[in-house]
C-alpha cells in the first residue's frame, strides 16, 4: 500500500508537505502541490479520509432523509431531481453523501439513530415535512444540524428550511384557470399531513374565494403522490352530478395517471377537461398534451439545503435560515378556454 512517506520520498519533500497538500493548506505553493499531486496520482495513493475526519473531529459526510417507503418515493422524478442538486454542493465541497432507506416511520428513526449516535455524518437533510415527526423531534433534543426541504411544522424561526412560496404558487395556477373562464374547479392533492399539499390547496381556496366562486368540499380529494393515486381521484370526480370543467393537481405524477384515466373514460385534455400540475419534471414535458405546471427549481431546492446544512455543520452558531426559491408558472398545451354553453 502506497504511503505519505512513499509520495514524499518520490517527490523529494516531507511527509508533513505531503500532508498538507492533501489538507489543501493555502501556505503551499501551487507548484509543489501539483507535483505531489501527480505522485500521488501516478503512485496510485488514496487519502485516509477516515483518519483525516477523525482528527478534524467532522465526517465530511451527510444524511439524506427520504420520506418514509422510500421505495415510492423514488417513483417521483422530484427526489432523483433534488438530490441530483444535493450531489452538486457535496461533490463540491468533498463530501460524502448517505441515503436513508426506511420504509416505515420506525425504521428511518432507527436508521438517523445510528447515523446519529455512530457519527456516521456532520448533518441531515429530511427531504419531506410532516407533523409529529419524530426524527424531526429527536434531531432537535440532539440539538444535532438539519436542514428541512419543506415547510417546518414546528419551531419555524428556529428551524432552517428551504422552501417555495407554495401558497402563492397554488393561487397563481388556479388564477390561470380562471382567466380562462373555468368556474368549477377541482383540485387533487397528496396526504393533509403534508404541508406542501395543505399550503398548494389553501393557495387554490384563496383564488376561488378572491374570484366569488364556490368552494365545493367534493373537489378537493386527497391520495398518494402516484400515477395510482390520480386514477382513483379522477374515479370519484367524474361520479359527481356536476363533474369539473378544469383540475388542479398537486404533483405531476399524480397528473399522468389523472391523464391516463381521463382518456380511459374518454374525455380529451384539454378539449373536455383542462389540468394544471406542480413541480416542472421532466414527464410534464414529454407527456401528450405537455403539462401546464409549475416549475419550482428542484435542482436549486436540493443545491440550496446543502449549501445551508454544510454551512450549519461548519459553524454551530449558524443562525437559522428560511430560503425561499422562486417559482414560475410553466404554460403548455394541458389548458384551454372554457366556453359556457
Amino acid at each position: 500500500m502506497v504511503t505519505i512517506k512513499d509520495i514524499a520520498k518520490a517527490t523529494g519533500v516531507s511527509p508533513s508537505t505531503v500532508s498538507r497538500v492533501i489538507a489543501d493548506n493555502p501556505r503551499i505553493s501551487p507548484d509543489t502541490k501539483k507535483k505531489v499531486r501527480k505522485a500521488m496520482k501516478k503512485l496510485g495513493y488514496h487519502p485516509n479520509i477516515h483518519a483525516r475526519n477523525l482528527v478534524a473531529k467532522s465526517t465530511k459526510a451527510i444524511g439524506v432523509i427520504l420520506p418514509s417507503s422510500a421505495d415510492k418515493a423514488l417513483q417521483n422524478p422530484f427526489f432523483p431531481e433534488v438530490l441530483r442538486g444535493i450531489g452538486s454542493v457535496t461533490h463540491k465541497e468533498q463530501y460524502t453523501m448517505m441515503l436513508s432507506s426506511g420504509q416505515t416511520e420506525e425504521e428511518i428513526l432507527a436508521e438517523v439513530e445510528r447515523m446519529v449516535y455512530g457519527s456516521y455524518v456532520d448533518g441531515m437533510i429530511l427531504l419531506y415535512s410532516r407533523m409529529n415527526d419524530p426524527v424531526t423531534q429527536f434531531l432537535r433534543e440532539r440539538e444535532f444540524p438539519f436542514v428541512i426541504v419543506g415547510k417546518p411544522y414546528e419551531n419555524i424561526s428556529e428551524t432552517t428550511h428551504v422552501d417555495n412560496d407554495n401558497f402563492s404558487a397554488g393561487k397563481e395556477i388556479t388564477e390561470h384557470l380562471i382567466e380562462q373562464g373555468h368556474k368549477k374547479i377541482a383540485f387533487i392533492g397528496g396526504a393533509r399531513d403534508l404541508f406542501v399539499t395543505v399550503d398548494r390547496e389553501e393557495g387554490y381556496k384563496a383564488a376561488l374565494d378572491e374570484a366569488g366562486l364556490e368552494n365545493k368540499e367534493a373537489y378537493q380529494i386527497h391520495t398518494e403522490f402516484l400515477k395510482s393515486g390520480g386514477r382513483e381521484a379522477v374515479e370519484s370526480l367524474l361520479a359527481l352530478e356536476t363533474p369539473p370543467t378544469a383540475i388542479v393537481i398537486s404533483d405531476d405524477l399524480i397528473s399522468l395517471g389523472v391523464l391516463s384515466m381521463l382518456e380511459d373514460s374518454g374525455l380529451h385534455v384539454p378539449k373536455d377537461i383542462s389540468l394544471v400540475s406542480f413541480n416542472n419534471v421532466y414527464l410534464s414535458e414529454i407527456t401528450r398534451p405537455a403539462l401546464t405546471t409549475i416549475d419550482i427549481q428542484i435542482y436549486e431546492l436540493g443545491a440550496q439545503s446543502a449549501k445551508a446544512l454544510i454551512e450549519k455543520t461548519v459553524n454551530k452558531k449558524e443562525p437559522a435560515k428560511r430560503i425561499i426559491i422562486p417559482h414560475n408558472v410553466i404554460y403548455r398545451e394541458s389548458v384551454s378556454e372554457y366556453k359556457s354553453e
